[in-house]
């Protein structure tokens, strides 16, 4: 008895402080760098034209790539939980191909699909648009490592659900669409918020698929994260820091709301 009671004691003491060193410790030493030498210099960092319209970007593409997201993944979910195809099982496990791929990797594979020099971008190029470098680019690499997220939080909930409601509307006359809107999407509706909500967080944080095809221009495609690179390489780390606890503490409410959401859905 004493000898389990110690080692349950050892292990959720290792584990707590495997979680201190690796998540507590490093946020509160972006906080504290922030605001290491007052608030002023952190308001001035925070307040250059710079790093406001970098974090203003990232926001709008970051919404943009999430209502992208929101849309195709919750009709991927449907289409691999409802309908059975050669190919289903090979397709699903590749949902998850950029949680396993690095994202260099496909900041690379975009830059070689839609580039200047590929068939897609001299077919772009013709009608007078560009993909690579300007924000189509960063709204496909976002749109890109957040794919999985609406998808399988979509997934759990659709074969989860009671079809017999289904078929009741059916059967009191309801049209396809009108029994989507009524009786299914309230159902996967806490899955669609809690994915979206997970892949515009994510979204805000991308750095490695982006470097690569975003341009990099000063107020024009110059994202928060490539912004805080920056910084970083110019000896600025208090910048860097500033910058940061604005993106940390947006993904701190969007976690915080998503938690909500699913604890109101575990209580039911």
């Amino acid at each position: 008895m004493f000898r389990s009671r110690w080692w349950s004691f050892g292990f959720r003491s290792t584990v707590m402080l495997y979680f201190v060193v690796l998540i507590v410790l490093p946020i509160i030493g972006i906080y504290t760098q922030s605001f290491s030498s007052g608030w002023e210099p952190f308001w001035s960092s925070v307040s250059d034209p710079l790093a406001w319209k970098s974090v203003l970007l990232t926001v709008r593409l970051s919404v943009i790539a999430t209502a992208i997201n929101v849309l195709i993944g919750t009709m991927i979910g449907w289409v691999l939980i409802r309908y059975k195809f050669w190919g289903r099982s090979i397709l699903n496990s590749l949902v998850d191909l950029p949680f396993a791929l690095p994202t260099a990797v496909g900041g690379l594979m975009i830059l070689l699909l839609l580039g200047p020099n590929s068939f897609v971008g001299n077919i772009a190029g013709r009608l007078g648009f560009e993909i690579v470098f300007h924000e189509p680019a960063i709204v496909i690499a976002m749109v890109f490592v957040t794919f999985p997220f609406v998808i399988r939080a979509v997934q759990p909930l659709l074969e989860e659900m009671d079809k017999s409601e289904e078929e009741a509307a059916y059967t009191m006359g309801a049209s396809k669409l009108r029994t989507f809107f009524q009786v299914i999407l309230p159902a996967i509706l806490p899955g669609i918020i809690s994915g979206g909500m997970l892949a515009f967080s994510r979204s805000l944080a991308e750095f490695g698929a982006v470097v690569l095809v975003a341009g990099n221009i000063p107020g024009k495609t110059l994202i928060a994260s490539v912004f805080i690179f920056g910084e970083v390489e110019s000896d600025n780390p208090q910048g860097a820091a500033s910058v940061s606890i604005l993106l940390l503490t947006l993904s701190f409410l969007i976690l915080w709301i998503v938690n909500a959401i699913q604890s109101r859905r575990a209580g039911k």
